[in-house]
């Protein structure tokens, strides 16, 4: 008995996803003329017909990810990481998994992911911040399912998959004023990732719950707002007055912070303590531990492909921003130096 033919099968031999062949049979939008023309003609060559229902179960999807370049730079690594968590979770998803990293130029420009201008893939999620104009222009000529994940939609109904930063900033620099620190700074260049930004308002919550003032000089650049790339030798410019301890935006930047602490003479955390947040490092073999906010990136992953992968099945189908809880992480980083320092009550 001859193997039935698959909207797969008609795809590959045009170069284009089994998506695009279904809507060219059932006369979908989104397919060019010529393009719908030579499906239905190579159709009816390979003898393809539709199941009773009219529709052809769909076992296993080929998924495209998107990343700016700038994420997978050296010293950036907790964007690969959470790539190969999204790979191994679609492998057992029966998908494939088509990476493309976004360079620099082709975000400015702009330039369609050739994933997508290529019609290669099925679905496709959108991993970290770009540029607004890029983000629009995704926005505008995307067609097929999309998630975004460590980052908020492309627009206000686009699904994501998001850490809760905000409320994560919030507790560890809760963390530090139940240490006994009252003097925080914050590490961290604002504007440059939605990511930073929430647990940079995480911080001004905390710093505002317990009647503190935000002191401008202690805010801390870590990264070119531009490129987005964490920069050792321009950034982490130590103020004058020091504070007491810092909250840091990523346990890189808090590893880099401790190093040019102690170059300038500081013992960590013995002179200054430091909090880290996501932990993500190669090694946590330094001294002291990093304190931080543990982001479970392979619960994100799993997230995001099983919403991707249920929007494939169902176009309809939605979930809105999919918030997951980080967990506290206390190592050696940071010395109490009193007693908890009190919230303010409301009036």
């Amino acid at each position: 008995m001859a193997k039935a033919v698959r909207l797969s099968d008609i795809g590959e031999q045009l170069g284009v996803s089994a998506v695009t062949v279904s809507k060219a049979l059932s006369g979908q939008k989104g397919v060019s003329d010529d393009l719908r023309q030579r499906i239905i003609e190579l159709a009816d060559e390979l003898g393809y017909t539709k199941t009773k229902s009219g529709v052809e179960e769909k076992k296993s999807y080929t998924l495209g990810l998107v990343v700016a370049e700038r994420y997978l730079k050296e010293g950036q690594s907790f964007y690969w990481n959470l790539y190969q968590e999204v790979l191994q979770k679609a492998i057992a998803r029966n998908c494939f998994l088509i990476l493309e990293v976004i360079t620099y130029e082709a975000e400015r420009e702009p330039e369609l992911p050739k994933v997508l201008s290529e019609q290669k893939i099925d679905g496709i999620i959108i991993m970290g911040t770009f540029k607004a104009e890029y983000v629009s222009f995704l926005a505008e000529n995307i067609k097929i399912p999309s998630l975004s994940l460590d980052t908020l939609g492309i627009m206000d109904t686009h699904d994501s998959v998001v850490s809760n930063n905000l409320m994560g900033g919030y507790r560890m620099t809760n963390y530090l004023f139940e240490m006994g620190h009252s003097r925080i700074g914050f590490v961290g260049t604002r504007l440059a990732t939605d990511s930073i930004d929430d647990r940079y308002l995480g911080y001004l919550k905390s710093l505002m719950a317990h009647g503190v003032r935000q002191k401008e000089e202690w805010i801390i650049e870590d990264r070119d707002r531009e490129m987005g790339r964490i920069d050792p030798g321009k950034k982490f410019c130590l103020p004058e007055e020091m504070p007491t301890a810092f909250f840091c935006n990523c346990d890189v930047a808090a590893d880099i912070l401790i190093h040019k602490l102690n170059a300038a003479g500081y013992m960590v955390p013995e002179d200054i303590s430091v909090a880290g947040f996501d932990n993500y490092l190669i090694s946590q073999s330094g001294k002291p531990g990093i304190t931080t906010y543990e982001i479970h990136i392979d619960e994100m992953a799993e997230r995001a492909v099983h919403i991707l992968v249920h929007k494939l099945k169902n176009m309809n189908y939605s979930t809105g921003v999919f918030l997951l809880p980080g967990t506290f992480i206390e190592r050696d980083s940071v010395r109490r130096i009193g007693s908890a320092v009190p919230f303010i009550s409301a009036k």
